[in-house]
């Protein structure tokens, strides 16, 4: 029995007794395979120099990151690194950077909040919060063993730009930033044009997007990868992607957004004329949701990969929401 962080009626998870990092593992794999999941691999499409085997191997080679995440072997960030450099070395490519950086304070969370199982978003923000510049430190490593697409980072903190690795050392130091610090430059933008950094945010805000997509991919029905690939349209929908906006610039992630939204059952906004506009985060409920339009995802799916708009921020948050269904008993079975 479990009781969630915003004082919800006590619920029994069958998720509970499994193992974290089994789950953990299982999410990454989840992920990939939902389909369609609009510019992204999947099981049906492979995108640029990324192949869907490449994925699976991504979550293999990350185990070692994630068993240390469920232990008190090694720090947040140390796990963190440790997951990317295994990942990287299996799959040969980035795969799962962004999965990794949201799973591995949720493993943490899972195990270091008695009750054990009892994940909610005090809990992941309690991890978050524990954070040291040690912890900064490895994250800065990690981006030594992958390319990661990232944008620049703000005017007064160019001594704090990622794609420095080891070498920020020294400025994470003299500053005293911890990992969450850091994060929390990318999540407030100086930019109010530019698009957050939405692995960040969540980091620094309790990871609300992740446990709202928890409860689509709860509530919905069929086979959890179809739910995936339906709770993903959700979160574009409601959020431009930062990797979109990284590489595209911030008005084409927004369009992708929208277009994203339209897919969605609204039966007021199309009856109004609205849904080619965007979407009010808090209009997207569940049943816009599960009654989202998978047939016309497929034909965003081949526009977006012609278009080479790759919302990969979206799927790492699908990728947590479906770790933390996992934990509260969603199940692959039929």
């Amino acid at each position: 029995m479990t009781r969630d962080d915003t004082g919800a009626a006590p619920t029994t998870d069958p998720g509970t007794a499994r193992d974290p990092v089994g789950d953990a593992t299982l999410a990454l794999l989840l992920e990939v395979a939902g389909t369609p999941k609009p510019g992204n691999v999947d099981r049906r499409r492979d995108v640029d120099d990324l192949r869907f085997e490449s994925f699976l191997g991504g979550a293999v080679g990350a185990r070692e990151g994630l068993e240390l995440a469920a232990s008190d072997e090694a720090s947040v960030g140390a796990a963190f690194e440790r997951g990317v450099a295994g990942m990287a070395d299996r799959a040969g490519t980035n795969t799962q950077f962004g999965c990794l950086l949201l799973l591995v304070p949720l493993l943490r969370a899972t195990v270091a909040d008695p009750p054990a199982g009892d994940l909610g978003p005090g809990a992941v923000d309690r991890v978050t919060r524990g954070t040291t510049v040690d912890d900064a430190v490895a994250f800065y490593r990690a981006f030594e063993h992958v390319d990661v697409a990232v944008a620049g980072p703000p005017a007064d903190a160019a001594d704090l730009d990622v794609r420095r690795g080891s070498d920020a050392a020294p400025a994470l130091r003299e500053r005293g930033l911890t990992l969450r610090d850091v994060l929390a430059i990318s999540a407030d933008p100086d930019d109010p044009d530019r698009v957050p950094d939405r692995n960040a945010q969540e980091w620094v805000e309790g990871f609300p997007r992740t446990f709202r997509a928890v409860e689509w991919i709860r509530a919905d029905t069929g086979p959890l990868t179809d739910r995936a690939a339906r709770a993903f349209l959700g979160l574009l929908a409601a959020d431009p992607d930062t990797l979109v906006a990284a590489t595209h610039g911030s008005e084409t992630a927004r369009e992708a957004s929208v277009r994203a939204g339209s897919l969605l059952d609204r039966p007021d906004a199309e009856a109004s004329g609205i849904a080619e506009q965007a979407v009010d985060a808090d209009e997207i409920d569940a049943d816009a949701v599960h009654g989202a339009d998978l047939d016309g995802a497929e034909e965003l799916a081949t526009a977006f990969v012609d278009e080479g708009i790759n919302p990969g921020t979206t799927a790492d948050l699908t990728c947590a929401a479906l770790y933390v269904a996992l934990r509260r008993g969603a199940e692959v079975a039929p």
